[in-house]
């Protein structure tokens, strides 16, 4: 599938699911181990993005799949449907969520 501008996967969820993830996804960093800082910039990135465009793919980007398991596991419903639906139209049908 073409990843274009209409494509879901670039469309912002509603709020409630960013919010939902973005929680989510700091949650999980902040179980790593900072000695180098690494937690701690992706928890600095995730808490600077805004609900636009593809922020929200972003966010689920940034982790490894046993990890994206993680993170769905521990979502809604509905925000793990937003998720999955996005990643559908990016063409992986294969997606944990």
């Amino acid at each position: 599938m073409e990843m274009t501008e209409n494509n879901l996967y670039y469309q912002a969820p509603n709020d409630e699911q960013f919010t939902e993830l973005k929680e989510k996804a700091i949650q999980i960093w902040r179980t790593y181990d900072n000695e180098y800082g690494y937690a701690d910039e992706k928890v600095n990135a995730i808490q600077n993005v805004q609900n636009i465009r593809d922020n929200f793919m972003y966010m689920v980007a940034m982790f490894d799949e046993n990890n994206q398991a993680i993170l769905a596991s521990m979502l809604s419903e509905e925000t793990r449907k937003a998720a999955r639906e996005r990643m559908f139209a990016a063409g992986n049908e294969n997606s944990v969520f």
